[in-house]
């Protein structure tokens, strides 16, 4: 099927009067984009942050008549708050949209042993240690160089028989990929419910055995949960914050793996560990750092 798109700039506060406007035109479907490359980290737990400056695209039937609707959206936004600054209609070729996001993903290789693979892809390596991941719900797919940074550290360490705690799991990613590694038992915290079920569905379709694998919201956390390793890769405030939480948690002697961190906040986010922990040398992969530490006996 033929599609027609139409593409205007907006502004954070035009963006949803506009938003609105192209889906009472009959637009199939409304995506914003970031404008002028100003990221935007994990959102909190239903925030649905916007850039200062949008690029809005809508989906139309091939048939459209793009005159009539480009008339249609002005007479609509008429206030001076959600005028139209820039618009113009461009033809799609003809894919099956639905399925065209998955050619973003691939398998990535994290150190050597540990593949991680999108769910619709053969693993490459058939003997290696593969986690079949379907990117969706939550944060983590292996493809970021905090998650990637966290994945390789884990493929360097004897995790068999551990109890793992991943605390800000998303995906899930990281606490799966420790237990195919050998870990026995990981208990998976996150402040988002989608995220745990995230972290539910990837862990079956791992074939993770019922019990091995335990989520919690953090207020649900028993206090006496301890894990031999700790893993967080959150961002680099909530990791100061939770400092005291994360530490209590991990076992004496155990290790500590923490990322979501920029490499200019590293003093700033091992400060509050630095009493309890032994830090090794940082790992760095563009701008961002991860940090590993053992706990003192």
């Amino acid at each position: 099927m033929q599609w027609l798109q139409l593409i205007i700039s907006a502004t954070r506060e035009t963006s949803g009067s506009i938003e609105d406007a192209l889906l009472d035109c009959g637009a199939v479907s409304v995506t914003l984009e970031d404008a002028a490359d100003q990221p935007i980290f994990e959102p909190g737990v239903g925030e649905t942050p916007l850039w200062d400056n949008c690029q809005i695209k809508a989906l139309f039937d091939a048939t459209t008549d793009t005159v009539e609707i480009t008339t249609q959206l002005k007479a609509q936004l008429q206030s001076p708050t959600a005028q139209l600054t820039a618009l113009r209609w461009e033809q799609l070729e003809d894919k099956d949209w639905s399925q065209e996001w998955k050619k973003y993903f691939s398998p990535v290789k994290c150190g050597e042993r540990l593949w991680i693979c999108p769910s619709w892809i053969e693993p490459p390596d058939a003997n290696g240690i593969n986690l079949s991941l379907d990117p969706g719900l939550a944060f983590g797919t292996g493809s970021h160089p905090t998650t990637h940074l966290c994945l390789r550290w884990l493929d360097k360490q004897d995790l068999v028989g551990q109890t793992i705690i991943d605390y800000g799991c998303g995906s899930g990613i990281l606490g799966i990929a420790a237990l195919l590694l050998g870990a026995e038992k990981v208990i998976a915290v996150d402040n988002d419910p989608q995220a745990l079920l995230a972290t539910r569905d990837n862990a079956e379709r791992n074939n993770i055995a019922q019990g091995r694998l335990i989520t919690y919201l953090p207020d649900q956390l028993p206090e006496d949960a301890h894990g031999a390793t700790m893993v967080a890769n959150i961002l680099a405030a909530p990791l100061i914050e939770l400092a005291p939480r994360l530490i209590a948690h991990t076992d004496a002697g155990g290790l500590l793996c923490l990322s979501g961190l920029l490499e200019h906040q590293i003093d700033a986010v091992s400060l509050p560990y630095s009493e309890d922990f032994v830090f090794d040398e940082p790992a760095l992969e563009s701008e961002w750092a991860q940090l590993s530490a053992r706990k003192n006996s």
